[in-house]
């Protein structure tokens, strides 16, 4: 794994996101409101909307766009919608945030 500090995790507000932009496009960090920190594509696979817009609320995270909603630890979209987006590692050490940016190096820009 290639991790790469991000910054404070007391940067992203509790149940908020912030946005990295990676080669592969742009990942979401998600704060949850029990202080856990996750790292998803910020890409709605329905419509292309911007999760990191969308309300976190427990440990998912609803599109802003349709509502969809996903699972912030699989992916994989929860109730009667089908489809998933990316999940990357990512942990919190001595209150900054680290991403597993392995699966994103090495490909042409978005």
């Amino acid at each position: 794994m290639s991790w790469l500090d991000i910054g404070p995790v007391d940067q992203i507000p509790l149940r908020g996101a912030r946005v990295v932009k990676t080669r592969l496009g742009c990942v979401a960090l998600f704060r949850t409101g029990e202080d856990e920190v996750f790292a998803t594509s910020d890409r709605c696979p329905h419509k292309g909307g911007p999760l990191s817009e969308g309300i976190v609320h427990g440990r998912a995270v609803t599109c802003p766009l349709h509502n969809w909603v996903f699972s912030l630890e699989t992916g994989e979209a929860q109730g009667a919608d089908e489809g998933a987006i990316d999940t990357y590692p990512v942990r919190v050490e001595q209150g900054n945030i680290l991403l597993d940016v392995s699966r994103l190096q090495g490909a042409a820009a978005a």
